[in-house]
């Protein structure tokens, strides 16, 4: 007596050559990923073991260290002024981050939501501040500062900006608070909701991962401005950011590569810290950004 063959293990050289092709197709994939990968990981990986080599070792042809030497990082944070640069950086960014976002947030709303005359005007100001770099207005910009404030040597003339909003945080916001369907306000307008409360009741828990993505993007920005600092803080030291601090300390230990590049890793690792953990907000916001507009 014969049994007619199971369908799940009869296959066909058109159904073998579809899954040939399904698996060359995730091989490529993957290759060209672990690829992309490796291109920006290794010099991450260079510039750490290298921190961790002795100072003869450096220059040589070797990529792992002889021996680990972790007090480099010891002596870099025992360098006068570089925990004063750190201080600076997380002032700097940290309170020039929750300024932008305090700032921006409201405003991003009302050209997002509001109807208005002018509203289009409005966001055309934005865009063009946008597009206008900052060198072309630092002149005046460090004359009002400078000798109108005497804020000079301090990091205030960044910080106090910030607290009136961020043209690109404003832009990416309203794009993301386009998104956001209006029946959700009207429905807490509809509760006796005025619009304060419905920004921070409805709005903001809804907005969470925009404003997220501004608030990474400040940060970052912030933490790496080298511009900046240079203009207004070069001439008082104790003022000093990390990113302006860390050209100092190159150019006194241009020989000692070991203690720049333990330096270096020291100044990076909380922005990946930072966007390891915060990457899926991050993402989330960045992607949702302009589906309406």
């Amino acid at each position: 007596m014969t049994y007619p063959l199971d369908a799940t293990v009869t296959t066909t050289p058109a159904a073998r050559t579809a899954r040939r092709k399904a698996l060359l197709h995730w091989i490529g994939v993957h290759a060209l990923g672990v690829a992309a990968a490796l291109f920006f990981v290794l010099p991450f990986v260079f510039i750490v073991l290298t921190s961790l080599m002795d100072n003869q070792q450096t220059l040589t042809r070797d990529l792992i260290p002889d021996h680990w030497q972790w007090s480099n990082y010891k002596k870099v944070f025992d360098t006068p002024g570089f925990l004063t640069w750190w201080r600076n950086t997380l002032l700097y960014a940290g309170l020039g981050t929750v300024l932008t976002v305090v700032s921006s947030v409201p405003v991003a709303y009302a050209l997002a939501k509001f109807r208005f005359r002018g509203r289009n005007l409005s966001m055309m100001l934005v865009i063009s501040m946008m597009m206008l770099p900052p060198q072309v207005i630092i002149i005046p910009m460090y004359l009002f500062w400078a000798k109108q404030l005497d804020l000079s040597g301090t990091l205030w003339p960044l910080i106090i900006p910030m607290a009136f909003g961020d043209a690109f945080s404003i832009f990416l916001l309203r794009q993301f608070l386009m998104t956001i369907p209006n029946e959700y306000l009207d429905a807490a307008r509809v509760d006796g909701c005025g619009e304060l409360r419905t920004l921070l009741r409805v709005v903001l828990p809804m907005a969470r991962p925009g404003i997220a993505a501004v608030a990474l993007f400040q940060f970052f920005y912030a933490w790496n401005d080298y511009f900046g600092p240079q203009i207004y803080a070069s001439e008082n030291p104790g003022a000093w950011t990390l990113s302006y601090g860390l050209e100092s300390f190159k150019g006194a230990h241009h020989t000692d590569w070991n203690l720049t590049m333990a330096a270096t890793v020291l100044v990076m690792a909380p922005v990946i810290l930072v966007f390891f953990f915060a990457q899926k907000a991050f993402v989330e916001g960045v992607t949702l950004t302009g589906v309406k507009g």
